[in-house]
């Protein structure tokens, strides 16, 4: 492992289940825009594609069918991306239990996401993840050996992981998603996120992190990030705007200035290869 210790794993997030069009006409959104989109971000260096799925009419679902025609669009149009799939089990905040995990039973991903915790979500509802549930997600992922992305939201839900960790329903060692700048979540600063780590320091010693930052934060979580040892996540799931008043036109944009950042800081982005061996994917 010390040699990937200068290695930095890119993720690109590319669709989430909010934006639309009409936020950005570049957001993909279809089967086949979305495995054009992580095909482009991992030539330009991304080693994992976080996906969410999205119905006929652009909302966030969590249809196994839209998953399946996705994941295999990727495999068969772009058969040399070797590209971490990383798969959402919280596209849609009115599925249930079931359909959140029916896609890992069938397609088996490397990663998927865990979020460890409920709170109320953008102002308008609930994003419920209840004990239950959690207990039998983490399970699953145990059964599948899929790697769970422990999405942490605020300091809480790293204490929630430790729990869960303690009781057997997560494996060590962790990965943790820091979700910086959500609303209702931990707000997107340097001081926050050096507190998210050494919380997640203390309670579970040995994990490995990635962070990202909503909005105006992004830039400032990215470069933290980066001169705190962390991996990133960049993307139109986070963020449709590149800059004040400039629209994204691409995942690939994202990925490219992220790619920037790591090698100006003196570090290099990690392969697909390279990030499985640093997250103990089999």
């Amino acid at each position: 492992m010390s040699n990937l210790k200068n290695k930095v794993i890119i993720t690109a997030a590319v669709t989430g289940a909010w934006p639309k069009k009409e936020n950005n006409p570049n957001v993909p959104l279809t089967p086949q825009e979305i495995a054009d989109d992580v095909y482009q971000c991992w030539q330009a260096g991304a080693a994992v594609a976080h996906l969410h799925m999205r119905d006929d009419e652009g909302n966030g679902t969590m249809s196994a069918d839209k998953f399946r025609e996705t994941v295999q669009t990727i495999k068969t149009k772009y058969p040399d991306c070797d590209i971490v799939l990383n798969l959402t089990t919280s596209g849609d905040l009115h599925a249930t239990e079931e359909t959140r995990q029916l896609h890992l039973k069938e397609l088996k991903p490397e990663m998927a996401s865990y979020d460890c915790g409920s709170m109320n979500w953008m102002n308008s509802g609930l994003f419920l993840n209840p004990p239950k549930f959690l207990e039998d997600l983490g399970t699953l992922m145990q059964e599948l050996n899929i790697k769970p992305e422990i999405e942490a939201f605020d300091p809480g839900m790293i204490a929630n992981a430790a729990y869960y960790l303690k009781k057997g329903v997560l494996k060590a060692p962790l990965h943790f998603q820091m979700c910086m700048g959500c609303a209702n979540g931990i707000p997107g600063s340097v001081k926050n996120l050096v507190f998210m780590k050494e919380t997640m320091d203390t309670l579970c010693p040995g994990s490995t992190w990635s962070a990202f930052g909503v909005g105006h934060s992004a830039m400032e979580i990215m470069y933290a990030t980066i001169a705190l040892g962390g991996h990133l996540r960049v993307g139109m799931e986070d963020n449709v705007m590149y800059a004040k008043g400039v629209l994204a036109k691409s995942n690939r944009q994202f990925v490219e200035r992220a790619r920037r950042c790591v090698e100006e800081y003196g570090k290099e982005v990690a392969t697909p290869a390279e990030a499985r061996e640093i997250l103990g994917l089999k």
